[in-house]
């Protein structure tokens, strides 16, 4: 492998309570598909992406990480080496949605003890299933600043809407600060 790919490898950890959606955003973004039926991820899976920036070849490995906690145990090897993370939580108003929101801090809490300070971006997913106009944007934005995240995104895995942007924005932050 040369050097410059070597340069610009990324491992990106994804993670965030069962069914938030991971998964369907890594392919989304990745391959462009939506797949309706939900499939649990054992433990993890990983995703590879190229992309291209400034002639530059980069290479995106996302490491999705399960959100059932009896993967708990497996966490740390998943973390090692990771360079950013994404937690993505869920939109919806039902119970699913206010507890992946509510454990937010306790996914940062695992990424800064498996990871040294590595940028992280919020993806809140599943726009696609409530009104947008109902989003309490300073909610959001409070937890970003009192964890220091880089930012947040609107996200729909099966609408598309924000996947491409988001995601992009990580790659560029990972570029600009590698390059």
């Amino acid at each position: 492998m040369n050097e410059t790919v070597e340069k610009f490898r990324f491992k990106i950890t994804v993670i965030g309570d069962g069914q938030v959606g991971k998964t369907s955003l890594i392919q989304k973004f990745t391959k462009g598909s939506f797949q309706e039926d939900y499939i649990k991820t054992i433990g993890a899976q990983f995703s590879v992406y190229d992309k291209e920036i400034e002639g530059n070849k980069i290479r995106l490995l996302f490491w999705d990480i399960a959100g059932q906690d009896t993967f708990n145990f497996l966490r740390p090897s998943f973390f090692k080496n990771s360079v950013a993370a994404i937690i993505v939580y869920s939109l919806e108003e039902n119970d699913l949605g206010k507890d992946s929101f509510a454990h937010i801090p306790d996914w940062y809490s695992d990424i800064n003890q498996f990871c040294e300070n590595i940028p992280v971006v919020m993806f809140a997913n599943k726009i696609d299933l409530i009104d947008e106009n109902s989003i309490d944007h300073s909610e959001i934005q409070e937890i970003v600043d009192k964890q220091n995240f880089i930012g947040y995104y609107i996200t729909s895995a099966k609408t598309g809407q924000g996947v491409i942007n988001a995601f992009n924005a990580i790659i560029d932050i990972l570029y600009n600060k590698y390059k």
